[in-house]
C-alpha cells in the first residue's frame, strides 16, 4: 500500500489487482453527435461510471455544431447508453453523471464557441470539483485536427496550472503518410506536451492484444522458442466481412493499407516481436516497440511481395453485393485498396531470416483479427511412410477478436491400431476461463487518458517510424498499374496467394 499520507489505496500503482479510480477531472468530446461518440465514447463513459471508476463529479462536455441545449445533450448521451452500453442502466449511476453534464454549439472557428468551452470548464470545475483536469478527446476528421488543437492553444484552454492537467486524445489516422504526420506531431506538440498526447489505437486496448505480453512474458514455455531457431513465419490478419458501407467519404483515396496496416497491424507486429522490457512503464515499452520497427525491412523486390487489391461484384453469405467501384461515392476509376497483404523481415538477432506476413482487407470470408506463430517442422520424423500425410506446422494463434482466446496446434496420434499423426488443437476462450467480462476497449483506453497512463497508446516516434514503413510500398503502387480484384466473400486475390507460394508456405484459413 502506499506510504503517503491520505493517498487512496485504490490508486496505488503498485497493486495492480485493485481497481484503478480516475481522479477529479472531466472530458470534452469535439464531434460528439458522430458515430464514434455515440456508439463507443458515450457508453464506455457510463461504464466506467456504473463500474464506480470515475470521481463523483466527473464532467462530460459535448461540443458540437448542433443548436442543442445542455438537455438535449443529456438525452443524446442516454439514448446512446441505452443502446449501445455494455453494463446495465442504473438510474443512481445515471443521476450522478448527468450533474457534470454540459453542451457547447460551435463550429471549429467559433472564437465565441471556445471562450464558452473556457466559461463552462470553469464553471464545472467550482460546481464539481475537476480540479482543471480535462481531457480533449478530437472525435474529428483528421482535417480538423490542427484547427482544434490551435484554438484550445488560443483560447488558454490547454494551459496547465500548477497540480493540474490537460491532455489531447487523437483518434487516427495521424496523417496519410510520414510528412503529414510530422507536420500533425509538429502542430500538436507547440500545444500539449508529449507526454499529453493521447494517440487513440482502439486495438491496443482489447484484452486479447494485451495478452500478448501476459502470454510472452508471464510464462516460462513460450519465450525460450520465440526466435528464429524455432519460428518459421508469422502471419497477422485482420479481415473484415463488411464493405465500406457509408464511409466513402474517408475511404476513397486512403485504403485498407493506410488504414489498418500503418497502426492496427504493425503495433501487433511490434507486440509480437520486442523483446522484454525491464518494466510496463510506458518509456520502456516504448524503447522495445521503436527497437522492432526500426529493425523491419522491406523485401527487395515489392512486385513480388506486396499486394493490393479491391473486391468485386459476387454474393456474400446469401446476398448479392457490389464491388467496391460501383458503391455509392466512389470514383470508377479509383485504384484504392481494399485488400492489402505485405511481406516484412526484422533484421535482429531473434527474427533474421522470419517473414511476418500481413494481411488485411474488407468483404472477406469472415471477420477475424489473430496473430498466428507458425513453427517449424521437426527436423527428423521417425515415422513410416504416409504417416504424417496430414500433419501440418505447430502453431500458437492468438485470437483478437472476435472470439477471444488462444488456440495452440499440434500433431496427436489418431485413435487405432496403426501409428498416424494429424493435427490437433488446444483452445483457450477468454468467455469460458474468466467469469469477469472484458470491458470494451475504449473503457480502457479513457480511464487511461484520465490515469495519464500511456502505456497502450503509440507515441509519434512509433507513428512515424510506421508511415516510413509503409510509404515506399504505397509509392510503388501508385506508379505500377492497377490494383488486383477478389470477388467479395472469398479470402482475397490469387496473387496474395501466389505471394506466399514463392516462399513455399500459404495463408492460414482463420
Amino acid at each position: 500500500m502506499s506510504g503517503v499520507p491520505g493517498a487512496n489505496p485504490l490508486r496505488d500503482p503498485q497493486d495492480r489487482r485493485l481497481p484503478r479510480i480516475a481522479g477529479p477531472s472531466g472530458l470534452v468530446i469535439f464531434g460528439v453527435t458522430g458515430d464514434l461518440s455515440r456508439k463507443k465514447l458515450m457508453p464506455a463513459v457510463y461504464d466506467l461510471a456504473n463500474r464506480g471508476l470515475l470521481p463523483p463529479g466527473f464532467s462530460l462536455i459535448g461540443f458540437a455544431r448542433r443548436e442543442w441545449q445542455d438537455e438535449d445533450f443529456a438525452q443524446e448521451v442516454h439514448d446512446a447508453v441505452k443502446q449501445h452500453a455494455r453494463t446495465p442502466f442504473r438510474e443512481e449511476v445515471w443521476q450522478q453523471l448527468i450533474q457534470g453534464m454540459r453542451f457547447v454549439q460551435g463550429n471549429f472557428d467559433d472564437d465565441e464557441a471556445f471562450e464558452q468551452l473556457k466559461t463552462t470548464i470553469q464553471e464545472l470545475d467550482k460546481a464539481q470539483g475537476t480540479g482543471g483536469n480535462f481531457a480533449f478527446y478530437l472525435s474529428v476528421p483528421p482535417k480538423f485536427f490542427p484547427k482544434v488543437v490551435q484554438q484550445l492553444k488560443k483560447h488558454g484552454l490547454a494551459d496547465q496550472k500548477e497540480g493540474s492537467w490537460r491532455r489531447a486524445v487523437i483518434e487516427k489516422p495521424f496523417g496519410h503518410d510520414l510528412k503529414s504526420a510530422q507536420e500533425l506531431n509538429q502542430i500538436v506538440h507547440d500545444v500539449f506536451p508529449p507526454n499529453e498526447v493521447f494517440r487513440i489505437d482502439h486495438y491496443l486496448g482489447k484484452e486479447t492484444v494485451q495478452n500478448i505480453l501476459a502470454l510472452r512474458f508471464a510464462n516460462t514455455m513460450f519465450e525460450p522458442i520465440w526466435n528464429r531457431s524455432y519460428v518459421d513465419h508469422v502471419q497477422i490478419t485482420m479481415a473484415e466481412d463488411i464493405g465500406i458501407g457509408g464511409r466513402a467519404g474517408y475511404y476513397d483515396g486512403i485504403g485498407a493499407a493506410r488504414d489498418v496496416i500503418q497502426n492496427h497491424l504493425l503495433q501487433l507486429l511490434a507486440l509480437t516481436a520486442m523483446e522484454e522490457p525491464g518494466s510496463f512503464h510506458p518509456k520502456a515499452l516504448v524503447a522495445e516497440k521503436l527497437k522492432v520497427l526500426t529493425a523491419v525491412e522491406l523485401p527487395d523486390d515489392l512486385g513480388k511481395h506486396t499486394v493490393r487489391a479491391q473486391y468485386v461484384h459476387a454474393w456474400q453469405g446469401g446476398e448479392e453485393v457490389p464491388g467496391y467501384l460501383e458503391e455509392d461515392g466512389i470514383d470508377p476509376k479509383s485504384k484504392t485498396d481494399t485488400y492489402a497483404a505485405i511481406k516484412l523481415t526484422i533484421n535482429n538477432r531473434r527474427w533474421a531470416g522470419v517473414p511476418f506476413y500481413l494481411r488485411t482487407g474488407k468483404r472477406l470470408g469472415r471477420r477475424v483479427t489473430e496473430i498466428a506463430v507458425v513453427f517449424k517442422r521437426a527436423p527428423y520424423l521417425p515415422f513410416e511412410s504416409g504417416a504424417t500425410e496430414e500433419l501440418g506446422g505447430n502453431a500458437l494463434v492468438i485470437r483478437v477478436q472476435p472470439d477471444e482466446g488462444v488456440t495452440v496446434r499440434f500433431g496427436s496420434k489418431v485413435p487405432g491400431t496403426s501409428m498416424e499423426v494429424r493435427d490437433v488443437t488446444m483452445d483457450f476462450a477468454y468467455g469460458e476461463s474468466f467469469t469477469e467480462s472484458s470491458p470494451e476497449a475504449y473503457e480502457r483506453l479513457i480511464l487511461d487518458v484520465l490515469l495519464g497512463d500511456a502505456n497502450l497508446f503509440p507515441r509519434h516516434q512509433e507513428v512515424e517510424l510506421s508511415w516510413n514503413i509503409l510509404d515506399p510500398i504505397e509509392e510503388y503502387w501508385d506508379k505500377h498499374g492497377k490494383p488486383a480484384q477478389y470477388p467479395a466473400g472469398t479470402w482475397g486475390p490469387a496473387e496474395a496467394d501466389e505471394m506466399l507460394a514463392r516462399d513455399g508456405r500459404s495463408w492460414r484459413r482463420p
